[in-house]
C-alpha cells in the first residue's frame, strides 16, 4: 500500500539514497535543501515521499513562500532551477501530486509550482519563460576549449593573457562582495550572506567557490555545485573591471577546466530567461538552450504568476535599484530577496 510521509532527520539518508540512485535526479532534490531553506530564510518546508513495502518510491521537495509583495506559493523548489516529483512509479507520482495539491489547499496558497527539468507526464498550465544550458564534457581540456566558438574562445584567451588567475576560496566573504555588487548593477536584490554561508556549511565539498584574481585583487567569483558527474556554476558575478579583463569568460572556463580534472562529465550552465543577456552569453559558448517545464496548479489565484524582471511593472524598481549605494542594497536587498525564490 502506497503511503505519503514527511521527511525527518531520521529518513534523510534513505531520501538521499533514492535521489543519488535515480537517473533523473538533480542536485536540487537532495534533502539538505530543506535545511538550507529553513535555516537561511525560515521558509516552512514540506518534503514529501511515497513509500510502499518499506521502500521509497518517489520524492517531492516543497517549500512555502509567503510574501505580501510577490506571492504566497508552494514551490518545488524555491531558489533552485529544477524540482518537481522524482519517481519512476506512476502510483507514487500521482499520490505525491495529490498530497501536494491537498497541502496547497490547506495552506491557501495562490499556486503550486513544479520546476521540471524534463517534460513531465501531466498537462498542467505551464510557462515557457526559462531554458537551461547543459553539455557533455570531453576528458581532454583542449577539446573542450576547441568546442567553444571562436569569438568566445578569444575572450577566454584574452583573460589568460591579462594575467588572470583562479583560486578556490574556503569561505564566502570575497565571493559575496563580488556577487552583491554584480546583482546590484543588474537591478536585482541580493540574497543575504547567511544564505551562501549556509550553502557552504551544509553542502561542504559539494559547494565550491572559485574566485578570479587580477594582480592579487578579486574581480569575479562563482559558487559551484557538484552532483555525481556534474558541475553547476550557480551564483556568479564580478566588479566593473571584470568586463574589460574578460574575467567572467575566464572564470567559467576555469570552472570547466578544473571540473574535468575531477572527472566531471557534464557542465550545467543553469537557467536563463529567453532573450536576456545571460541567455545570449551562454549561446556564445556553443550551448544549445533546452526548455524548462515549469507547471502550475492554481489554488487561490485566478491566473499564472508573473514574478520576474521582464514584467513591465518591475522596470521602474529595477532602474531605481541600480542607483542604490552598494551598502544600502546589501541591507535592504536580503529582506526582499528571501521571497524571490
Amino acid at each position: 500500500m502506497m503511503q505519503i510521509k514527511t521527511l525527518t532527520d531520521q529518513s534523510a539518508g534513505l531520501w538521499d539514497d533514492y535521489v543519488n540512485a535515480h537517473p533523473e535526479a538533480t542536485f536540487f532534490h537532495l534533502s539538505a535543501w530543506r535545511q538550507v531553506l529553513e535555516q537561511a530564510y525560515g521558509h516552512p518546508c514540506h518534503y514529501l515521499y511515497a513509500e510502499a513495502d518499506g521502500e521509497i518510491k518517489g520524492v517531492l521537495p516543497l517549500a512555502h513562500l509567503r510574501s505580501r509583495l510577490f506571492a504566497n506559493a508552494l514551490v518545488s523548489t524555491p531558489f533552485c532551477v529544477y524540482g518537481g516529483v522524482l519517481s519512476d512509479d506512476e502510483e507514487a507520482r500521482l499520490s505525491l501530486e495529490k498530497a501536494a495539491a491537498g497541502l496547497a489547499g490547506e495552506l491557501k496558497v495562490d499556486y503550486l509550482e513544479y520546476r521540471y527539468l524534463r517534460q513531465p507526464a501531466s498537462d498542467r498550465p505551464a510557462k515557457d519563460l526559462y531554458v537551461t544550458f547543459r553539455r557533455q564534457l570531453d576528458p581532454d581540456p583542449e577539446a573542450n576549449l576547441k568546442a567553444v566558438p571562436r569569438k568566445q574562445r578569444a575572450m577566454i584567451r584574452k583573460g589568460i593573457k591579462a594575467g588572470l588567475e583562479s583560486v578556490i576560496d574556503p569561505g564566502v566573504d570575497r565571493f559575496y562582495e563580488l556577487y552583491a555588487e554584480s546583482v546590484r548593477n543588474l537591478g536585482t536584490p541580493v540574497f543575504p550572506k547567511r544564505y551562501f554561508e549556509t550553502l557552504k556549511r551544509i553542502f561542504a565539498d559539494a559547494c565550491e567557490i572559485l574566485v578570479v584574481e587580477h594582480q592579487g585583487v578579486p574581480v569575479a567569483g562563482v559558487m559551484n555545485f557538484y552532483f555525481r558527474d556534474q558541475v553547476l556554476p550557480y551564483y556568479g558575478g564580478g566588479v566593473a573591471a571584470a568586463r574589460n579583463l574578460k574575467a567572467n569568460d575566464f572564470m567559467y572556463w576555469e570552472v570547466m577546466r578544473r571540473a574535468v580534472e575531477k572527472g566531471v562529465k557534464l557542465y550545467d550552465f543553469g537557467r536563463s530567461k529567453r532573450g536576456t543577456g545571460s541567455y545570449r552569453f551562454k549561446t556564445h559558448w556553443g550551448f544549445e538552450p533546452q526548455p524548462l517545464h515549469y507547471q502550475y496548479e492554481l489554488i487561490e489565484a485566478g491566473e499564472l504568476p508573473d514574478v520576474n524582471p521582464l514584467n513591465p511593472k518591475y522596470q521602474l524598481f529595477i532602474k531605481a535599484w541600480r542607483k542604490l549605494p552598494l551598502p544600502v542594497s546589501k541591507i535592504v536587498g536580503p529582506w526582499l530577496a528571501r521571497s524571490l525564490g
